[in-house]
């Protein structure tokens, strides 16, 4: 059994590039840490993984030359394929599914290429639970009050209050069996079925998706504010790295 990793990184990140003219020559992904793009850090927590085997990233065309220079200069040990990836992130996963070589009972984690603070610990416990679930994904528990709503002309009215105790945020990756996922991709395109996720579309063929604990650090870096807020974590990251050594 292999476990392969997909990276969606052909994202144009418009609500990075609208809130700062600065920032609209770069698709977020590509937005840098410390001098690195956010994407190579997101690549060198599943690189440093010892149980996964191949990792996959699904670009835009434009963006592979250069991307694959930065790649090289990394050696990374693990093998690491580029796909051209899609308008949108089904379509880019679909994409690196199809360029894949696995077997039914392998399995496939999809991850945010935006989320560069995913934890060794949440990449394994997922993976624990695909082998024992065939389905899971990594979330934490709502903390903020959730409420329904209905959109008006004159904005959003309330019309209940979610049960808390019933709601977790998803984060990635999520994992499932390579089979299971393959069926359900194909499905989902055949019908023209648009999901906002990996397990949406394996909820939609009537799978059952587990939840292993994630961590709110496993943060997705989507706005400028986001991007101030990853420099903290990346300083502390680095601090703790050092004093481990």
């Amino acid at each position: 059994m292999k476990v392969v990793v997909i990276i969606p990184a052909a994202g144009l990140g418009t609500r990075m590039s609208s809130a700062s003219s600065s920032l609209k020559s770069k698709s977020k992904q590509f937005f840098e840490l410390q001098g690195t793009p956010i994407l190579v850090h997101t690549l060198r927590k599943f690189a440093a993984c010892k149980e996964v085997d191949e990792i996959v990233v699904a670009l835009r065309k434009n963006e592979t030359p250069g991307f694959q220079k930065q790649i090289e200069k990394e050696k990374f040990s693990k093998p690491l394929r580029i796909v051209e990836g899609g308008e949108h992130r089904q379509n880019s996963v679909s994409n690196a599914l199809a360029a894949i070589k696995a077997a039914d009972d392998d399995i496939v984690l999809v991850h945010d290429a935006v989320r560069p603070f995913v934890d060794q610990e949440t990449i394994v416990n997922v993976i624990e639970a695909v082998k024992k679930y065939e389905a899971a994904i990594a979330g934490v528990p709502a903390i903020d009050t959730v409420k329904q709503v209905d959109r008006t002309a004159d904005g959003a009215v309330v019309i209940a209050t979610v049960p808390r105790e019933k709601m977790v945020l998803a984060q990635t990756p999520q994992g499932f069996r390579f089979g299971m996922l393959k069926k359900a991709f194909d499905e989902a395109n055949a019908d023209g079925f648009m999901g906002t996720d990996e397990a949406s579309l394996i909820e939609r063929a009537g799978g059952a998706v587990h939840v292993v604990m994630g961590s709110v650090r496993n943060m997705k870096i989507t706005t400028p504010a986001d991007l101030e807020l990853a420099e903290f974590f990346l300083a502390q990251e680095n601090r703790e790295v050092s004093l481990s050594g």
